[in-house]
């Protein structure tokens, strides 16, 4: 498995962070209607729960906004991925298919509120990743985005540079039809407390939609 480490930088600056890693081999498809059932359904719970305006106030989306000032980046110009699908529900706008892999992380993230990574381990380089904070200049294209300024974002770099952000993984690393072994990387800044049922959550999941097997699991305390 991946191993991953949290720079003294990042240490300081979020002491409640907890970081849930999931590694399994998985068999990828295009977007599964069943699977599209359950979103719907989550989708029509957060509609019933929250308002546009709320959204930035629950807690695990809070803290993540929090760890972004912290570190001296604008929330709301660099949205937590959490909250960009939270505001894109309630703004009435439909949820991009991509394929199975990345609808679950999606979804777990829907359920949870945690903005996660997700990565082709095969196209990490090293065996290693580190969380640091963005340089001010350091090349990023952010999945769908372009060319994204990391600076003050926190960001997982393998041996290469970056491939994760709160706000955006990287295209490096990116998730496709292709993919074989999955690390999910689930960003707790507001503590420990659900990390390990939405660990429970995402396992059950690719269990059942990508036949996930020789599933590793691992927590990293700061």
């Amino acid at each position: 498995m991946i191993q991953i480490q949290i720079s003294e930088e990042i240490r300081k600056a979020c002491p409640d962070l907890h970081v849930l890693a999931l590694s399994c081999d998985v068999k990828n498809t295009p977007s599964d209607p069943k699977l599209w059932g359950e979103i719907a359904l989550i989708e029509e719970e957060i509609r019933n729960t929250f308002k546009l305006e709320e959204v930035n106030k629950w807690l695990p989306i809070r803290a993540t906004r929090q760890a972004y000032k912290t570190l001296g980046k604008d929330p709301n110009r660099y949205r937590p991925s959490a909250e960009a699908l939270y505001r894109r529900i309630l703004r009435d706008l439909p949820l991009y298919k991509i394929d199975t892999l990345v609808d679950i992380v999606n979804l777990v993230s829907l359920k949870s509120g945690y903005s996660i990574g997700a990565f082709d381990v095969d196209k990490i380089d090293g065996e290693s990743l580190v969380l640091g904070v963005g340089r001010e200049g350091e090349l990023y294209h952010g999945i769908g985005r372009g060319e994204l300024n990391i600076c003050g974002l926190p960001v997982y770099r393998d041996k290469s540079g970056g491939i994760g952000t709160p706000t955006s993984d990287e295209e490096r690393t990116k998730i496709d039809l292709q993919t074989t072994r999955l690390l999910m990387i689930v960003n707790a800044y507001s503590g420990e407390d659900g990390l390990q049922k939405t660990g429970e959550y995402a396992e059950d999941l690719l269990k059942k939609y990508v036949t996930a097997a020789n599933l590793g699991i691992s927590l990293i305390k700061c």
